[in-house]
């Protein structure tokens, strides 16, 4: 059974970098992140939190958003997601994303473009 779910997601690096990725589960890819397998980039700037995720429903839609996000500036980036409800500067206490409440919040909404932020839950 191919998969619907395809997410673009961003990350909060512990140096308050973003990094953007492509996943079908954002949950696990997170658990990834912070447990130091998700990639080199975030290995050396844990602990991450997941801060924002959009689901498509094809892969090539998910990877075109991700691909357009990396290419923006930071203030662009910034101003993308305060778009979304994302306010800036994030707490550094604030808590990730639970699974339940990015899986009660993405699947919540019958749309094809479904957002899942931080703020909003």
């Amino acid at each position: 059974m191919v998969s619907s779910n395809h997410y673009f997601y961003v990350l909060q690096c512990a140096d308050r970098s973003f990094y953007a990725g492509y996943s079908t589960d954002v949950i696990r890819r997170e658990k990834e992140h912070n447990g130091g397998i998700g990639s080199k980039y975030t290995k050396a700037r844990r602990p991450i939190q997941l801060i924002y995720a959009e689901n498509y429903g094809t892969r090539p839609e998910a990877t075109k958003a991700e691909a357009a996000f990396k290419k923006l500036t930071r203030k662009q980036k910034e101003d993308y997601l305060s778009g979304r409800g994302i306010c800036f500067p994030i707490a550094e206490t604030m808590s990730a994303l639970t699974a339940v409440q990015v899986d009660r919040k993405i699947e919540s909404k019958p749309e094809e473009n479904q957002h899942a932020t931080a703020e909003k839950l």
